[in-house]
């Protein structure tokens, strides 16, 4: 009971700090009303003020909370909605964001990015992100305001093929956050080539130079989408005592291929150019996973530091999608801090590791009859669930701290839904 005493008392100091910065025009709701009764009707009437400053609204109609329930109606409201979202969504544009940073105050306000940190917990436990990105501004600009804390550090990496107005627009949003930035190096991104890990090192080692004391790494892409508030992704980092998580299972016969056989880079597509390559260069065995990670401080200075992974890096650099084996193999070397011994018993699949919950659409069918999941309810990409509004209720029962895949041109709903989510546990601590 102490505990949740303590708990309510530090989220009203929070609600307090947050209510200087945001909602001082509301004469007549008093501060002390946000710092007393964290229950009595002063302090509710308050909260609910402060949630109208920084409430993220879906369209207008768009029923969340059913949503989230999983109610019928809701989701066949949901599914017209997105029919004619589809035919009118206009995104907002590169051109727009250059615009709206001019002013950064009053881009931070309109665009409601939490000005401060919610919790003592969350400000004493900073995290990172490497975020990789290509495409689609709206996208990164609304993961990154999903994400954003102010005490948290964030390296951006633009695939350096990218538009020239893009990279401006992401440098323009960057550019109104002390804690944002872009990548000091900016490689030429293939697709299931090194590049794509090289993006990620470049960001690791620009977080490791930050002054921001971060535990934790996290690496995202453009379609990613947190499942989490930042508090929850704390505890949930917290609860990892120093370990990492990400998949990592036996390697299927046949993937042994992509790391066993050279490949090159070649009118910026990879090819395989058909010559085996030498045996792996290190004692323990190869391991596959996927691209995503939750690594702590301590595995990111082992990329940098460990002689056995940095030979293990140099060998793969020539192997097709270095990304599903690299991480994967890192997280079970004897060398690696926090790794896992790679006795079959500790292989951990992308359902059971906490970095990122996806649904393959090949193994998707009926739960009852043994499929890991249910069918997709949006579109499918290159096998992977490009999730809609009929799949959150799904979503949100996972571990999870982030989902791929969300495309705002598939359902935007679903996004706005988790928006609003999020917001709403994230300033009351509880769900919609």
């Amino acid at each position: 009971m102490g505990k949740l005493n303590l708990r309510i008392g530090l989220f009203a100091l929070a609600l307090c700090a947050i209510f200087l910065l945001t909602v001082y025009p509301f004469r007549d709701c008093q501060l002390a009303d946000l710092c007393n009764d964290a229950h009595g009707p002063e302090t509710l009437k308050c909260r609910e003020r402060l949630y109208t400053q920084l409430r993220l609204t879906p369209s207008e109609g768009v029923n969340c909370s059913g949503i989230i329930r999983g109610d019928i109606e809701a989701l066949e409201e949901a599914a017209k909605w997105r029919i004619e979202v589809a035919r009118s969504h206009q995104p907002i544009t590169d051109s727009d964001y250059l615009n709206q940073t001019q002013d950064c105050n009053h881009y931070r306000a309109s665009r409601r990015f939490l000005p401060v940190a919610l919790s003592r917990a969350e400000e004493d436990f900073p995290i990172a992100y490497s975020m990789v990105i290509h495409d689609n501004i709206e996208m990164f600009e609304r993961l990154l305001r999903s994400l954003y804390a102010p005490q948290n550090i964030y390296c951006v990496h633009v695939d350096a093929k990218a538009p020239e107005l893009f990279l401006k627009a992401v440098q323009a949003i960057v550019s109104c956050f002390d804690n944002v930035f872009v990548a000091s190096k900016l490689e030429r991104v293939v697709y299931a080539s090194w590049s794509r890990v090289q993006a990620d090192l470049n960001c690791m080692e620009d977080l490791l130079k930050s002054p921001v004391p971060w535990k934790y790494l996290l690496n995202t892409c453009g379609t990613d989408f947190p499942l989490k508030t930042n508090a929850e992704m704390v505890l949930a980092l917290r609860l990892l005592n120093g370990r990492s998580s990400l998949e990592s299972e036996r390697t299927p016969e046949h993937k042994k291929k992509r790391w066993q056989l050279r490949y090159e880079v070649r009118d910026s597509r990879i090819v395989n150019m058909g010559t085996e390559k030498a045996p792996p260069p290190i004692n323990s065995p190869m391991f596959s996973g996927k691209a995503y990670f939750v690594a702590s401080r301590d595995f990111v200075k082992t990329v940098f530091e460990e002689p056995d992974v940095k030979k293990l890096m140099e060998w793969e650099k020539d192997t097709y999608s270095p990304d599903e084996h690299l991480w994967a193999t890192m997280y079970r070397m004897p060398e690696v801090p926090g790794s896992l011994p790679y006795h079959e018993k500790y292989d951990t699949s992308d359902m059971n590791s906490i970095a990122r919950l996806v649904k393959w659409t090949d193994l998707a069918g009926d739960v009852k009859k043994g499929a890991p999941y249910p069918p997709c309810s949006g579109r499918p990409q290159r096998d992977v669930c490009i999730f809609a509004s009929g799949d959150i209720n799904w979503m949100l029962q996972h571990h999870h701290l982030l989902v791929n895949k969300l495309n705002p041109m598939v359902d935007n709903t679903a996004i706005e839904c988790l928006e609003e989510y999020l917001r709403h546990k994230a300033l009351y601590g509880e769900e919609l």
